[in-house]
């Protein structure tokens, strides 16, 4: 199993506590980091917009990707939303082991 990140933003009233604890429950994913208070500025429908956002940091595994963006898409506020995974090249072992394990 190769870990990955998987990066995804929703606004910032969103109730991501309740997704991140799905996506755990079903060993989606090891463990869902939230970063409230993020500020993002990027382009929409033609204009710029500036707003706040949360930030899930989610680890997981490649084998688990397919499924835990079903999961996410499923329940993701957003008309299109991120989904960026990251290949995590060094990982050190009871983390990986902890990790892994965790969603097998």
């Amino acid at each position: 199993m190769k870990p990955v990140v998987v990066l995804t933003t929703v606004g910032s009233h969103f109730d991501v506590g309740a997704l991140a604890t799905e996506l755990v429950e079903n060993h989606l994913a090891a463990c869902v980091n939230i970063l409230d208070g993020v500020r993002s500025v990027y382009r929409w429908k033609d204009a710029i917009e500036d707003d706040r956002e949360q930030l899930l940091i989610i680890k997981t595994v490649d084998e688990r990707i397919a499924e835990l963006k079903a999961a996410l898409f499923a329940k993701h506020p957003y008309e299109v939303p991120e989904f960026i995974v990251i290949p995590i090249d060094r990982i050190e072992g009871p983390y990986l082991q902890w990790l892994t394990g965790s969603v097998s």
